[in-house]
């Protein structure tokens, strides 16, 4: 099997790339290195360029008419900076969204994952969603998600197209074998956020201390970016059958995770059980954050056949073992050195 991965040289797209090499599947990726690293490409096939781009897309296909199915993890994803940027967040994703999927019908392909996001969902009195609780994105990022599935739902009723949504809850650690990570030093979420305050001796931020919560901070799902990966290769290995070519149903929702509810505060004293004290401060939500969710399906498990393996002491250690590595891989950021 060959998958076109959109977006293959970020943070999930790479770690998703890994996985389908390790389980006998070829990624094609493609990205246009906005975010991504190039690094993360090594060994790869590579196509640098926009997922709006019809040539480009024709010429990978024509390249590799053997492709099955695309994975698309192409997006913008700081929520904050939606708020800030809302229109640039339309444009790159849901605008180029659709001009991709066009091109990608054109060419054939009928196999569509799409990277989602469990900030779609109202949240729920005990935080707890599955795949059928009510939709109330609250930042212009979650809305471009929101917007994508109903763009996907549509075409998928009027084309060949069948799309199967992932949505991810909170991605933490680093493929274990360390070839991929997070691409920033200075990353938005919130592990990454302790290990850098760790690492400088700075003040680790709780940002929201009065959300309804058992403790009052965030609480979040916190899953093992390589067991999302792997989550994505069942999804591709079983995607005929979760959606079969001539039955009637030609789209599928999927949540990605623990299943366990984890607070900020919590996730900070798991951190310094592990890693060691660290300075800990409060501060207001940031704009577009939300009190948070963490699921209760069993959907992944039942049309995946998949459950996380990791833990978040795993994904804590990762984590650390990557931000060691980190330069070693990517180099010096050059933010940093300024």
């Amino acid at each position: 099997m060959k998958v076109l991965v959109a977006g293959g040289a970020g943070f999930i797209g790479s770690t998703v790339a890994s996985a389908c090499l390790d389980a006998g599947i070829e990624p094609v990726v493609l990205d246009n290195l906005s975010t991504g690293r190039i690094e993360f490409t090594r060994g790869r096939i590579f196509y640098q360029g926009d997922i709006a781009d019809g040539e480009l897309l024709d010429r990978i296909f024509a390249e590799h008419p053997d492709i099955d199915a695309v994975v698309h993890a192409a997006a913008l994803i700081v929520v904050p900076e939606s708020v800030a940027e809302p229109l640039r967040y339309y444009r790159e994703n849901v605008a180029k969204s659709i001009d991709f999927i066009e091109h990608v019908l054109r060419n054939g392909v009928h196999r569509y994952v799409f990277s989602s996001s469990a900030s779609i969902y109202r949240t729920g009195e005990d935080f707890s969603v599955d795949e059928d609780s009510p939709l109330e994105p609250a930042s212009p990022y979650a809305r471009t998600k929101a917007v994508m599935e109903m763009v996907l739902a549509d075409a998928a009723a009027a084309t060949p197209l069948r799309a199967l949504s992932l949505r991810y809850f909170n991605p933490i650690g680093a493929d274990p074998k360390l070839r991929t990570g997070l691409q920033t030093a200075r990353p938005t979420h919130a592990l990454g956020k302790m290990i850098g305050a760790y690492e400088n001796g700075e003040e680790f931020l709780i940002t929201g201390t009065d959300w309804p919560t058992r403790d009052g901070s965030g609480i979040r799902d916190y899953v093992h970016v390589w067991d999302l990966a792997r989550a994505h290769v069942q999804a591709l290995l079983k995607f005929d059958e979760i959606l079969p070519p001539d039955g009637g149903r030609s789209v599928e929702v999927i949540n990605l995770g623990t299943g366990e509810g984890t607070t900020v505060r919590e996730l900070v004293a798991a951190f310094t059980e592990a890693v060691g004290p660290l300075r800990v401060g409060e501060a207001p939500p940031r704009p577009g954050d939300g009190a948070g969710s963490f699921t209760r399906s069993t959907r992944a498990r039942t049309l995946l056949d998949w459950k996380p393996e990791f833990s978040i002491a795993d994904g804590i250690r990762h984590s650390l073992a990557w931000a060691r590595k980190r330069t070693e891989v990517l180099g010096p950021d050059p933010v940093a050195d300024e």
